[in-house]
């Protein structure tokens, strides 16, 4: 029934830190529409931010900055990323480890954001 995630909502402290943080070290997209979300795209998804007091309805029951945690995947070799990420001042926290993701075996590195959201970045191997 459910064939993939179209995009997923973080709150945050301050719109303009993290989608400068996003576009920097990932190179996401930002897209600003008026009366909507603004979007950080990448591949063919997105995150909506929602800046904390100013978020859209419906919204979760408790929106709260830094209680994210999610993985995105790359199609690039993981030391290159983390080398990148580290380049851009972002402390690894953890990585690279071997992890099981909906595809199966892959490597991780994981990270903050300005919010402190744990961020993951995987690589499956062939």
């Amino acid at each position: 029934m459910i064939v993939g995630i179209d995009h997923f909502v973080l709150t945050v402290a301050s719109l303009e830190a993290t989608c400068a943080f996003y576009q920097r070290v990932l190179g996401f997209e930002r897209i600003d529409t008026a009366g909507r979300p603004t979007a950080l795209v990448f591949g063919n998804q997105k995150i909506n931010v929602h800046e904390v007091r100013r978020t859209f309805e419906p919204k979760a029951k408790s929106p709260t900055p830094g209680s994210g945690d999610f993985c995105l995947i790359t199609d690039r070799p993981l030391d290159e990323v983390r080398a990148h990420i580290e380049a851009n001042g972002v402390v690894v926290e953890l990585g690279p480890v071997e992890r099981v993701g909906a595809r199966g075996p892959m490597l991780s590195v994981y990270f903050r954001d300005p919010d402190d959201n744990l961020v993951e970045v995987s690589d499956y191997r062939s």
